[in-house]
Protein backbone atom coordinates (compact mmCIF):
# COMPACT_ATOMS: atom_id res chain seq x y z
CA UNK A 1 0.00 0.00 0.00
CA UNK A 2 2.33 2.29 1.07
CA UNK A 3 4.41 1.54 -1.82
CA UNK A 4 2.00 2.43 -4.42
CA UNK A 5 1.04 5.04 -2.42
CA UNK A 6 5.09 6.51 -3.97
CA UNK A 7 4.31 5.07 -6.38
CA UNK A 8 1.66 7.16 -7.80
CA UNK A 9 3.42 10.19 -6.54
CA UNK A 10 6.42 10.06 -7.73
CA UNK A 11 5.03 11.51 -11.13
CA UNK A 12 2.99 14.89 -9.84
CA UNK A 13 5.80 15.38 -7.62
CA UNK A 14 8.57 15.60 -10.56
CA UNK A 15 6.09 17.62 -12.84
CA UNK A 16 5.48 20.18 -9.49
CA UNK A 17 8.66 20.83 -9.08
CA UNK A 18 9.43 21.35 -13.14
CA UNK A 19 6.50 23.96 -13.03
CA UNK A 20 7.94 25.94 -10.16
CA UNK A 21 11.65 25.73 -11.45
CA UNK A 22 10.61 26.89 -14.89
CA UNK A 23 8.42 29.69 -13.44
CA UNK A 24 10.85 30.91 -10.75
CA UNK A 25 14.45 30.70 -13.35
CA UNK A 26 13.17 29.86 -16.43
CA UNK A 27 14.62 26.69 -16.95
CA UNK A 28 14.06 22.79 -16.76
CA UNK A 29 17.08 21.18 -15.12
CA UNK A 30 18.34 18.18 -17.12
CA UNK A 31 17.83 15.77 -14.02
CA UNK A 32 13.85 16.60 -14.55
CA UNK A 33 13.62 14.44 -17.46
CA UNK A 34 16.61 12.28 -16.46
CA UNK A 35 14.02 11.18 -13.28
CA UNK A 36 10.91 10.90 -15.52
CA UNK A 37 12.49 8.62 -17.19
CA UNK A 38 14.42 6.39 -14.73
CA UNK A 39 11.09 6.75 -12.93
CA UNK A 40 9.13 5.32 -15.66
CA UNK A 41 11.12 2.45 -15.95
CA UNK A 42 11.54 1.19 -12.50
CA UNK A 43 7.60 2.05 -12.39
CA UNK A 44 7.18 -0.49 -15.61
CA UNK A 45 9.60 -2.75 -13.69
CA UNK A 46 7.52 -2.81 -10.58
CA UNK A 47 4.40 -3.02 -11.92
CA UNK A 48 5.48 -6.19 -14.56
CA UNK A 49 4.66 -3.85 -17.85
CA UNK A 50 4.56 -6.13 -20.98
CA UNK A 51 7.85 -5.30 -23.02
CA UNK A 52 5.43 -4.58 -25.85
CA UNK A 53 3.61 -1.99 -23.92
CA UNK A 54 6.86 -0.65 -22.81
CA UNK A 55 7.90 0.00 -25.57
CA UNK A 56 5.11 1.68 -27.14
CA UNK A 57 5.35 3.99 -24.36
CA UNK A 58 9.51 5.16 -25.15
CA UNK A 59 8.37 4.95 -28.96
CA UNK A 60 5.82 7.92 -27.60
CA UNK A 61 8.89 9.83 -25.69
CA UNK A 62 10.95 9.52 -29.03
CA UNK A 63 8.00 10.77 -31.32
CA UNK A 64 8.10 13.65 -28.69
CA UNK A 65 11.34 14.31 -28.87
CA UNK A 66 11.72 14.18 -32.18
CA UNK A 67 9.18 16.52 -32.85
CA UNK A 68 10.12 19.05 -29.57
CA UNK A 69 13.28 19.18 -30.67
CA UNK A 70 12.21 20.62 -34.11
CA UNK A 71 10.54 23.36 -32.41
CA UNK A 72 13.46 23.72 -30.36
CA UNK A 73 15.24 24.11 -33.23
CA UNK A 74 13.11 26.40 -34.92
CA UNK A 75 13.45 28.63 -31.90
CA UNK A 76 9.87 28.21 -30.63
CA UNK A 77 10.27 26.19 -27.41
CA UNK A 78 13.48 25.85 -25.00
CA UNK A 79 14.95 22.56 -24.58
CA UNK A 80 14.35 22.03 -21.13
CA UNK A 81 10.33 22.15 -22.39
CA UNK A 82 11.09 19.86 -25.22
CA UNK A 83 13.19 17.21 -22.65
CA UNK A 84 9.96 17.53 -20.63
CA UNK A 85 7.50 17.28 -23.16
CA UNK A 86 9.50 13.67 -24.48
CA UNK A 87 10.02 12.38 -20.60
CA UNK A 88 6.17 12.97 -20.13
CA UNK A 89 5.13 11.39 -23.13
CA UNK A 90 6.88 8.74 -22.25
CA UNK A 91 4.60 8.46 -19.36
CA UNK A 92 1.50 9.06 -21.21
CA UNK A 93 2.43 6.48 -24.16
CA UNK A 94 0.10 6.77 -27.24
CA UNK A 95 -3.10 5.94 -25.12
CA UNK A 96 -3.03 9.78 -23.60
CA UNK A 97 -0.63 11.48 -25.41
CA UNK A 98 -2.70 13.13 -28.00
CA UNK A 99 -4.62 14.39 -24.86
CA UNK A 100 -1.40 15.55 -22.99
CA UNK A 101 -0.60 17.46 -25.98
CA UNK A 102 -3.74 19.15 -26.30
CA UNK A 103 -4.18 20.35 -22.68
CA UNK A 104 -0.53 21.44 -23.31
CA UNK A 105 -1.28 23.63 -26.24
CA UNK A 106 -4.42 24.91 -24.85
CA UNK A 107 -2.94 25.36 -21.29
CA UNK A 108 0.75 26.40 -23.01
CA UNK A 109 -1.49 29.53 -24.91
CA UNK A 110 -3.65 30.61 -21.72
CA UNK A 111 -0.04 30.95 -20.07
CA UNK A 112 0.65 32.97 -23.06
CA UNK A 113 -1.66 35.49 -23.37
CA UNK A 114 -2.09 35.90 -19.26
CA UNK A 115 1.72 36.85 -19.26
CA UNK A 116 2.20 38.87 -22.56
CA UNK A 117 -1.33 41.01 -21.19
CA UNK A 118 -0.14 41.28 -17.54
CA UNK A 119 3.76 42.21 -19.08
CA UNK A 120 1.71 45.63 -20.57
CA UNK A 121 1.44 46.55 -16.68
CA UNK A 122 3.94 48.29 -14.51
CA UNK A 123 5.16 45.80 -11.89
CA UNK A 124 4.38 47.56 -7.95
CA UNK A 125 7.75 48.63 -6.38
CA UNK A 126 7.87 45.53 -3.97
CA UNK A 127 7.58 42.97 -7.33
CA UNK A 128 10.81 44.86 -9.41
CA UNK A 129 12.89 43.64 -6.04
CA UNK A 130 11.43 40.16 -6.39
CA UNK A 131 14.11 38.58 -9.25
CA UNK A 132 11.79 35.83 -10.77
CA UNK A 133 8.48 38.19 -10.50
CA UNK A 134 11.26 40.95 -12.35
CA UNK A 135 11.97 38.57 -14.82
CA UNK A 136 9.06 36.99 -15.53
CA UNK A 137 7.37 40.27 -16.82
CA UNK A 138 10.74 41.76 -18.78
CA UNK A 139 9.27 41.57 -22.22
CA UNK A 140 12.63 39.99 -23.40
CA UNK A 141 11.90 36.99 -21.62
CA UNK A 142 10.24 33.83 -23.13
CA UNK A 143 7.41 32.02 -21.61
CA UNK A 144 8.08 29.15 -18.82
CA UNK A 145 5.93 26.73 -20.48
CA UNK A 146 7.00 24.05 -17.96
CA UNK A 147 4.14 25.07 -16.21
CA UNK A 148 1.83 24.03 -18.84
CA UNK A 149 3.31 20.70 -20.07
CA UNK A 150 3.31 20.10 -16.08
CA UNK A 151 -0.01 20.75 -15.76
CA UNK A 152 -1.27 19.08 -18.99
CA UNK A 153 0.88 15.69 -17.59
CA UNK A 154 -1.16 16.09 -14.31
CA UNK A 155 -3.82 16.39 -15.88
CA UNK A 156 -3.81 12.99 -18.16
CA UNK A 157 -1.80 10.97 -15.55
CA UNK A 158 -4.74 9.32 -14.26
CA UNK A 159 -5.79 8.01 -17.45
CA UNK A 160 -2.24 6.65 -18.35
CA UNK A 161 -1.19 2.73 -18.11
CA UNK A 162 1.44 3.19 -15.63
CA UNK A 163 -2.02 4.54 -13.15
CA UNK A 164 -4.10 1.91 -14.19
CA UNK A 165 -1.56 -0.87 -13.29
CA UNK A 166 -0.33 0.24 -10.07
CA UNK A 167 -3.79 1.96 -8.92
CA UNK A 168 -5.77 -0.94 -10.30
CA UNK A 169 -3.82 -3.58 -9.06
Amino acid sequence: MALDTLLLLFFPAIMAFAAFSDMLTMTIPNRVSLLLVAGFIAMAVLTGMPLKTFGLHVAAGFLVLTVTFGMFAMGWIGGGDAKLAAATGMWCGFGVLVEYLVFASILGGFLTLGILYLRTFYLPEFAIRIDWIARLHHHKTGIPYGIALAAAGLMVYPYTQIWSLVAGG
